[in-house]
């Protein structure tokens, strides 16, 4: 063992007893052990805030939306999806026709958004059948050969209805702006209820077959493609690539850019909460720049012999920077177990609870990940380090002269 491991030990330890770390030890270490518990805590909920709101989104959307590019519709899209799925990556594809109309009910109205889509081939790409609540994931004509029609749960309380209750859309698309211009006019029955979580969502999302939807709002083919990649985190490779593939046909756009205000604002929240709960760690290092301080000033005899035992500055610097590393190691090992332990308990056992009114949720998501584990870590002991080069030049600065003449 290197001497001056052992006389950093020997400072870090009590000097009552060598089986016991020092009162002012014990705090410094317990200041990091709060801070990376804390950091590893809070960065976990919010991992598991996205991972929520990711999984929800991906729900009713796809990975990758495909637009015609210089025309209003897809005019065959089976020939289009057949092209797309050549590409790499892609293992699904669904038409669609999505435009906003006018939906009322017997007790009330509203404004919504309508999506045509053919069901099997949908739930294929989007998963949107595991979200029906109510009813049936069927849009097909019933008895009375009216049209099937799926609505989100917050827009059936709205609108007072239940699965194979009435509805009625209307729809101006595909009118001239004149006066006296009458809007198109198709009766639904309720067939299925969904529920996602996400309020834009189920307030004001409706999807009917992609027939009715052609004859609703008068679109030749689809208005777009949704497609299922064989990984959410490469969609943008997979989008980059169709748009230059057929730059000339279409334009697609992947999950994250639809979203990108609201993953940005997470993402800059996240940051922001790792800057503020850094703040803790921080005062952890300012306990241990003055516990150095303090030891600096006990420990002046020992300096001053050390040194005329041939110690020379940069190895009295190096006693007391391992002594800030050590508390920054055992702070950061034992606030990794803290901030897992506390992560584990609330997966396992649900401690806190959301309310599901407000949030979309009822308990608070955790979703724990190595590399937040290893930033944490790396933080912590930087600032441990850091903390010590103050004191360890102030202890290397001793004169021998004055502490011998002392």
């Amino acid at each position: 063992m290197q001497y001056e491991w052992f006389i950093a030990r020997r400072y870090l330890m009590s000097r009552e007893s060598g089986s016991f770390i020092s009162l002012n030890s014990f705090f410094s270490i317990g200041g990091v052990v709060v801070g990376v518990a804390a950091l590893i805590f809070v960065m976990s909920m919010m991992n598991g805030f996205e991972t929520e709101l990711r999984t929800r989104i991906l729900g009713v959307t796809s990975h990758v939306t495909v637009f015609p590019r210089f025309d209003q519709s897809i005019i065959n899209p089976q020939a289009a999806m057949a092209d797309l799925k050549m590409v790499d990556g892609v293992t699904a594809a669904a038409p669609f026709i999505y435009y906003k109309a006018a939906v009322a009910s017997k007790a009330s109205g509203d404004g919504i958004v309508v999506r045509g889509i053919e069901p099997e081939l949908e739930n294929g790409v989007t998963g949107l059948g595991e979200r029906i609540v109510a009813g049936r994931f069927d849009v097909s004509p019933d008895s009375l050969d009216e049209g099937g029609i799926i609505i989100g749960k917050t827009l059936a309380t709205r609108l007072d209805v239940a699965p194979g209750d009435p509805l009625v859309l209307f729809s101006l698309q595909g009118e001239k702006l004149r006066a006296g211009a009458q809007p198109k006019v198709k009766k639904f029955a309720v067939s299925g209820i969904f529920e996602t979580g996400m309020y834009e969502y189920d307030a004001s999302m409706a999807y009917i077959s992609l027939a009715d939807a052609a004859d609703l709002f008068k679109v030749d083919g689809a208005t777009g493609i949704h497609l299922r990649t064989v990984d959410i985190f490469t969609a943008d490779r997979i989008a980059q690539e169709i748009n230059t593939r057929f730059a000339d046909r279409f334009d697609a756009v992947d999950w994250k850019q639809m979203n990108r205000n609201l993953f940005s604002w997470m993402q800059l929240e996240k940051i922001g909460m790792f800057i503020a709960l850094s703040l803790i760690i921080a005062v952890a290092a300012f306990n241990i720049i003055s516990t150095l301080v303090m030891i600096v000033m006990n420990k002046r005899h020992e300096i001053g012999i050390l040194k005329t035992m041939g110690s020379v500055p940069t190895a009295i610097s190096r006693i007391f920077m391992r002594i800030g590393i050590v508390v920054g190691l055992i702070g950061c090992l034992l606030g990794w177990g803290l901030g897992y332990l506390l992560c584990w308990v609330q997966i396992r056992f649900n401690i806190i609870s959301l309310p599901p009114e407000i949030y979309f949720i009822n308990s608070l998501p955790i979703d724990m990940r190595p590399f937040d584990f290893m930033i944490v870590g790396l933080a912590a002991v930087l600032l441990c380090f850091l903390a010590t080069i103050y004191p360890a030049r102030q202890a290397a600065r001793l004169s021998v002269v004055e502490v011998l003449r002392q």
